[in-house]
Parts: C-alpha cells; sequence; structure tokens
C-alpha cells in the first residue's frame, strides 16, 4: 500500500470512529467519503467492514446484557438478504454511478437526522422487515444502513440504553452476515487484514479520545457541525465526475 493511501486509511478510521463514538452515529458516512479520496469503493467498504468488526467485539461483549435478542432475531432473515444484494451490486455496479448514490443516500440521511430524528418508529410489522432489507442493503453497499434500522428498533425499544445497547447487536448482526459473504465475494482479501492491523492502534484511540471528550463537549453543536460535513461530502460526491 503506498504511503499516501496508508495516511487517508487513518485518518478516515480515525475520524470515522471517533465521531461514531462521541456522538453516536455516522462513523461510515464520515469514513466512507475520505478513504473514497485514495481508493476504491470496493477497497473501502473492506477496510469499514474489518474495523466495525473489531469495534462490534469490543462492544457487544460489553452490552450483552442489555441487547434485546428478540428485536435482533426479528431482523436476521431481511439483513442476510439485503446485505447479500448489496454487495452483489457493490461487485458488478459501476464505480461512478455508485458513488453518487452514496452522495444521495448521504443527503437523504441529513434530511432524516435533521427533520424526522424524532420519529417514533416503524409500527407497521410489513414495513419493518422492508425497512431491515433495505438497511441490509446499504450496510452491504456502503456500510451505512444505521439510520434505517433506528427506525425499526425505536418500534419496540423505549429505554435509551436497552436502544442504544441493541443497536449495538444489530451493527454485530451486519458485521457477523457481511464479512464473511465480503471474503467469498474476493471483496476483502487477506490484504485488507493485513494492513488493518497496522491502523487498530489508531482505531483504539479514536475510541477512547471519543469516550473522554463525549462527556466534555456540546453534543448538538457536534452533531450539527457532522451534519454539516456530511452535507458537504454528499454535494461533492453527487457533482464530482
Amino acid at each position: 500500500m503506498a504511503l499516501s493511501v496508508f495516511l487517508i486509511l487513518i485518518l478516515a478510521i480515525f475520524l470515522g470512529f471517533f465521531i461514531q463514538t462521541v456522538v453516536g452515529f455516522a462513523g461510515a458516512l464520515v469514513a466512507l467519503p475520505i478513504l473514497l479520496i485514495g481508493m476504491s469503493l470496493q477497497d473501502a467498504i473492506a477496510y469499514l467492514a474489518l474495523f466495525y468488526l473489531y469495534s462490534s467485539v469490543i462492544l457487544v461483549s460489553k452490552e450483552w446484557k442489555n441487547i434485546d435478542r428478540p428485536v435482533i432475531l426479528k431482523l436476521v432473515l431481511a439483513t442476510i438478504i439485503g446485505v447479500g444484494i448489496g454487495i452483489w451490486v457493490l461487485q458488478f455496479g459501476k464505480p461512478l454511478i455508485l458513488k453518487k448514490l452514496l452522495g444521495a443516500f448521504i443527503l437523504l440521511y441529513v434530511a432524516y437526522t435533521t427533520f424526522l430524528i424524532k420519529n417514533e418508529g416503524v409500527k407497521n410489522p410489513k414495513l419493518g422487515f422492508v425497512f431491515g432489507l433495505f438497511g441490509g442493503f446499504f450496510s452491504g453497499l456502503f456500510s451505512t444502513g444505521g439510520p434505517l434500522y433506528v427506525m425499526v428498533v425505536k418500534n419496540d425499544v423505549v429505554d435509551m440504553k436497552v436502544f442504544r445497547a441493541t443497536m449495538i447487536g444489530v451493527l454485530g448482526l451486519i458485521t457477523l452476515t457481511r464479512v464473511p459473504i465480503l471474503f467469498v465475494q474476493d471483496i476483502l482479501t487477506v490484504n485488507h487484514v493485513y494492513d488493518s492491523l497496522f491502523v487498530i492502534p489508531v482505531f483504539l484511540l479514536a475510541t477512547f479520545l471519543g469516550k473522554k471528550l463525549y462527556s466534555k463537549l456540546n453534543e448538538k453543536a457536534m452533531k450539527n457541525m457532522v451534519l454539516s460535513l456530511l452535507f458537504i461530502s454528499g454535494i461533492v460526491l453527487l457533482i464530482k465526475s
């Protein structure tokens, strides 16, 4: 790996998982546009899948007792199907179209978070399956299906502690589904794993600093700043040829 690409990887993983730790969302949405500066979409997704795997191992083990497991079980089928379709599109889709689709998704996410974040959830069970399917699809394609899962989990979980733990469980389910499929499709390789090992200290530092700063920062201002950055990155991805 070229030094410039390695530095982009370090920057993306640090900022992505720092933001993920501080505000609880948007890690992949922050990291992915940075990764695309120096590598293909498939390589970027491979690295993100690995670091979400590392993150899930740590977080799920800590939050296991608080996870609402029946909610996770209801999402298994939709997630497996959605992730499989998303990875298939990632493998055979046109990179330019996919990047523009990512830009559109980021802008929709910003709009959802800004205007619809108080949504109480998805009440219809059939819609819950559809949202889980599309959440899996965007998780397989861009590692960015979290907002759709939030809308599903909100319907079944009221307690915020359980909600956070259950979303961590959902992330673990997505990762457990995504990583083997990426390996089978030869999108995720041994070289990706090898390169990621050198970035783990940066990943752990980002998580540590995010936890330290979480209680000291104005969460609302931080979220607004992140949404502004996401809005800019979404526009750039849409107009960049």
